[in-house]
C-alpha cells in the first residue's frame, strides 16, 4: 500500500530512528512491502521508513537503470535493517540528489564515494556489502534519515535557503 510523505519539518524527519527488535513478522513485512510500493509509485530509488512516519531503522532501495544516473548498474531491491556503513576511503564526489520530503529540489550533494555496510535483514540475519557511484549515495542518503538529516542539511551554509537549483525527480 503507498502512503504519503512526511514534509521536511515534521519532527519525526529529525530524530534517530529506533533500531528494529522484532523480525520476521508480519508488520516488518507489511511495512517494506508498503515502502516499497511508495518508493516505486514515487518513481524514486530509496526510501527509509521514517518519511512515512515510522520511526524505525529501515531502508529500501532499487533502480532499474535510466536517465538518474546514466552508466549506473542495476540494484536489486534491496531491504538494509539496522544498517551501519563506514566509509571505504575519505574520497568525496558531489553529485544530484532530491528527497521525497524535499518535493521539488535537487542539489550536488557531496558523498563518499565507497562504503561498507553492515546491516540485518527481513529475518534478522547478518548483511553485508560494499557500495560505490550512485549505490553508495543512496544508502547514504536513506541512512541519513534514519539519523535525522537531510541531504540539505550537507549543503554549504545558507544553501539550504536558495530557490531549487533545478526540478526534477525525488529520491
Amino acid at each position: 500500500m503507498k502512503r504519503d510523505f512526511l514534509p521536511q519539518d515534521h519532527p519525526m524527519l529529525r530524530q534517530h530512528a529506533a533500531p528494529v527488535t522484532a523480525f520476521d513478522t508480519p508488520e516488518l513485512h507489511d511495512l517494506v512491502q508498503d515502502m516499497f510500493d511508495t518508493q516505486f509509485a514515487g518513481n524514486g530509488v530509496g526510501l527509509a521508513a521514517p518519511q512515512i512516519g515510522v520511526p524505525l531503522r529501515v531502508i529500501v532501495f532499487a533502480y532499474a537503470g535510466g536517465e538518474r544516473a546514466p552508466g549506473a548498474p542495476e540494484i536489486p531491491p534491496t531491504v538494509l535493517i539496522n544498517p551501519e556503513i563506514t566509509p571505504e576511503s575519505g574520497q568525496l564526489e558531489e553529485d544530484w540528489e532530491g528527497c521525497f520530503s524535499v518535493p521539488g529540489r535537487r542539489e550536488q550533494v557531496p558523498r563518499w564515494h565507497a562504503i561498507r555496510y553492515r546491516a540485518q535483514d527481513l529475518q534478522g540475519s547478518p548483511v553485508e556489502g560494499r557500495a560505490e557511484g550512485f549505490h553508495a549515495r543512496i544508502i547514504q542518503h536513506e541512512v541519513d534519515h534514519l539519523n535525522g538529516t537531510l541531504f540539505i542539511d550537507r549543503l554549504p551554509p545558507g544553501a539550504a535557503d536558495t530557490p531549487p537549483t533545478t526540478p526534477g525527480p525525488a529520491e
